[in-house]
Formats: C-alpha cells, structure tokens, sequence
C-alpha cells in the first residue's frame, strides 16, 4: 500500500470563515476530494499539510516546506494535490521539485483536476506549459497590484503597514491616519529643541535621560506588532532616529510613499527608489508639525550639513564598530581632523562604555597590523608555492570537460539506442516485457551518466572558483605588501570591519580588532 501525503492551500481569505483561526471552507473541500481520490486509489494517507492565505510563489510557506523535508526523507510515497498550481505557480519550482528531486527522492507527485503525473512521462511538456501559465499569472497578478497600490497611493491613500510614529490608522476610515497625541508630542518637542539650538545627538540625549521611549519600544507598550530589538541598547533613541524625524515631510500633511520598489515580482526584497520617483500628495493627513517650523528647521539642517560628509566617504565608514554595543561609530571633525567615536555614549548615560578613535590613529594602527600579516604568513620565496596548486588549474579543466563531453556522447547515444530499440519493439522484434526490462537498464545507465556529469560540472566550477581566489590573493599581495596610505577602495577590499574599544587611560592605548577579508 502506497504512503500519500496530501497537501492543501488557499491564497485569499475565505469570506466565510469566523475568524483567522477557523480553517476555510476551499480547504476543507480540497481535503474531502484528495481523500476520496486516496480511497479510491487504494492509498494509504500518511499526513495531511495544509496552508491557508498563503500565495502559490511564496517559498515561506510552513506546511510546504514541512511537506519537502518529510518528502526528503521518503517518509511517503505520493505527493496529493488538487492542481499543479496548489503546490507551486513557480516554473522554477516545477523543474526543482516536481521534475528532479521528487522522482530522485522516488516520489510520485499527482494533480488531480490537472492530471499532472510525474509518473507519467507523456505529459511532462503539459505539466511545464502549466507551470509557464501559472508563472505568468503571477506576474501579471504582481503587476496589477502595483497598479493598484500606485493609483492607492496617487489619491494619497496610506498604503503602509504600520503608521509612521506620531500617528495612528484611522479605524473608520482606510487608508488614512489620524494623529496619535502621546507620540505627536514627542514629535513636536523633537522639532522645538532643533530650532532652539540642540543637535540630534543632544535631543537623543535628552529623550532617553526622561525615559522616553523610542517609536520601536513604543510600539511594543502599545502593543503593535513590531521586530523586537535583541538588546536594551536597541530601544534607545538615536542621532539618526531624529535624523530621520526631521527630514520626514509626512508631519506637516504630505503623503510621501513608494520610496522603496521589489527588485522582481519573485522576491520580497527592496531597494530604494531615487527621490523624483517617490509620490508626494499634499494635504491628506492632520499635520504634527506647522509649515513655519518645518521650513525653519529644514533650513537649519542646510546649514548644518558638514562639508565632509556631503560627497565624500569616510575612509572607514561603516566598518568601524563600538567594542562594547556593536553600533557603527560615527565620524565628526574637530580642528581640521576626523575622529569616530560611538554615538551611544552621549544618546543615554551609561548605556555604553563608548568608543573613541582618530582616524589617523586607525589607519596606522590597519598598516601596521597589515605589514605584520605579510611578512608573517606570505614569506615572498614560498608565496608562489603557497598560493599556486600542485596542478595548473587550466590543464584539470580541460581534462574534465573532455571527460564530460565523452560522457555526454555516451547519453546520447543512449538515447537513440532506446529509440530503435522502440523500433525493434513495433516491429516485433521484440515483445512488451523484454522492451520494458531493456528500456530500464538503458535509463539506469543513463542516470549513472548524468550523475557523472554533474559531478564533473561542479568539480570544474570549483577549480574555477580556486583559480579566481588564488589570483585574487596574488594580486592582494603584488598591491599591498608595501602600501604606505590607505584609500576607500583598499578598506573595502581588505577589511570585513574593525571592532574599537575606549583608551586604556594606563596604556593609553585603543583596542582595535581587525576582521580582514581575505
């Protein structure tokens, strides 16, 4: 008796559920037809996996993956579905799973009301025209909701998640935001300290020596669903939390979204979107802060912007961490020279030994410690020996793809083997069994092949990744072994970051930990 294990999803919200955590009705029906289906079959029913509101390109989903890891582990026999499409609307996913590694972990994968049968080879192409439909669909269902969410947007509808601090969804009225008093107090401070005189760092300070709370814990008090910081640290404010504050135009009543775009319809990943393409709507909230004080302090930033910070990049920026909290530092200017120090310091009292540097002290501190690394570990009469294989790497690939074109040879020929071994068969030259027993030992054969191939494949890809690095690393030490300054391009090359802790007041002497990239 074949194990089946059935696998159930829904992509929307069934209208007639109770609540969230009653199953859908869809769902019940797509199990009550696979069992019968099982029944009829003669199938042992192993497990039921069932996902509901989830998409079919959604690679997160629970069950599904439950699903595969079982499968992995042959704990069944058949994967049940209603369609192709309920396990995926992937054509990646469809030549992944339902094409290679179902049939190799000897999984048999059925879709009733689309009669896809991986067991059955003759409608392999229909189960792949199905799977370029189904991917089709998605992505034209991707782009008929950014339509929709940018016409949303257009009209100055709030399309976001969750409500920017300071402000709170309109319960009766979607899409818009009204002012939430508590946080729009601690808003409208921000901005009066700002024109008064106080730096970010300084009204950072300010807020936490009160104890006020940061928009992240505040939403966790309120009990709005949030990311958790990890570390106390993390619920302080911060110079660029007021940063932020400060430049955002949503406190005087303008929309401001689509600031982000998905780098495709099959990922969840954003990336910014340049400014003249966000969309601004003017006019559609109650605003926190007056017109007369946002251009006020937007004029106070102009005037504040350093001149180092405006197009250059630090030599270390964003690779110089605090020892003690882990926060990058932040660089400031004082008598024409850099430092980087640990903002946390002066945001809360105590909350950080802080870390405190020049940036001429780092640098030297990375040669040195650069100098020493090569004259210890890369002796100039054994770089050659250390860095170069045994075997030139040109001379093994070769060899392996001339292996791999012999055995690519031999599985065509098994091919047209079989093919007139057909012929032998129509003709009568042999019977259906002897056929089928033949047939077999040709696609094991076959299969033996294949497996050679790839393993070849991934043997020369290797080679070719070993050859890249050794150049890399060769190259590393024709260019560095005796640089004298450090420039950005060298810093992001060679180091991964650097961890700098506070001056020992006996040695006088920083602690840096350099994590280096090679």
């Amino acid at each position: 008796m074949k194990k089946t294990a059935i696998y159930c999803r829904l992509s929307e919200e069934d209208r007639n559920k109770k609540n969230r955590t009653d199953e859908s009705e869809s769902i019940q029906n797509q199990k009550s037809m696979l069992l019968q289906y099982a029944m009829e079959k003669g199938f042992e029913v192993y497990g039921i996996y069932s996902d509901d509101d989830f998409a079919g390109a959604d690679r997160n989903r629970p069950e599904w993956n439950k699903l595969l890891s079982d499968a992995e582990q042959k704990k069944f026999d058949v994967i049940l579905c209603k369609s192709q499409s309920r396990f995926t609307r992937e054509m990646e996913m469809v030549e992944k799973y339902i094409h290679y590694l179902l049939p190799l972990w000897g999984i048999r994968f059925i879709g009733l009301i689309d009669y896809a049968d991986s067991d059955d080879k003759g409608n392999k192409k229909s189960r792949q025209i199905n799977g370029l439909v189904n991917e089709w669909y998605i992505e034209d269902m991707s782009d008929n909701i950014k339509k929709t969410l940018t016409n949303r947007r257009e009209q100055g509808y709030h399309i976001g998640s969750f409500a920017l601090y300071g402000y709170l969804k309109d319960p009766q009225n979607k899409g818009r935001l009204i002012v939430d008093e508590e946080a729009a107090a601690v808003v409208r401070e921000v901005f009066a300290l700002f024109v008064s005189g106080y730096g970010r760092t300084a009204i950072a300070k300010a807020l936490n020596a009160k104890g006020v709370p940061n928009p992240t814990e505040y939403k966790r008090i309120k009990g709005i669903t949030y990311k958790p910081s990890k570390s106390k640290i993390g619920t302080l404010w911060r110079d660029y939390t007021i940063s932020d504050m400060l430049k955002n135009e949503m406190y005087v009543g303008t929309m401001v979204q689509g600031r982000y775009g998905s780098v495709s319809y099959k990922s969840k990943i954003n990336k910014p979107k340049p400014k003249g393409n966000w969309i601004r709507v003017q006019n559609t909230h109650e605003p926190i802060i007056s017109t007369a004080m946002w251009e006020q302090s937007q004029e106070l930033i102009r005037q504040r912007a350093k001149p180092f910070s405006t197009g250059e990049i630090g030599l270390f920026a964003k690779k110089a961490k605090c020892m003690y909290c882990n926060y990058t530092l932040r660089s400031s200017k004082n008598r024409d020279r850099y430092y980087l120090k640990c903002a946390t310091k002066h945001t809360a009292k105590d909350a950080c030994e802080g870390s405190f540097i020049p940036v001429t002290q780092l640098e030297q501190a990375v040669l040195s410690e650069l100098k020493s690394l090569f004259e210890k570990y890369f002796d100039k009469a054994k770089v050659e020996e250390r860095l170069m294989p045994t075997q030139d790497f040109a001379d093994r690939i070769a060899k392996l793809k001339s292996s791999k074109e012999a055995y690519e040879k031999e599985i065509a020929g098994f091919s047209k083997s079989r093919q007139e071994l057909y012929k032998d068969k129509v003709k009568g030259l042999i019977d259906e069994s002897e056929f089928i027993e033949l047939s077999r030992d040709f696609t094991k054969d076959k299969e033996k092949l294949e497996a050679l191939v790839n393993g070849i494949e991934r043997d020369i890809n290797n080679l070719e990744l070993k050859a890249v690095r050794a150049k890399d690393r060769k190259q590393i030490i024709a260019e560095y072994s005796r640089v004298e300054r450090l420039d950005r391009v060298m810093v992001e090359r060679l180091i991964d970051f650097i961890s700098v802790g506070k001056r020992d007041p006996e040695t006088k002497q920083v602690p840096i930990d350099i994590y280096w990239n090679f």
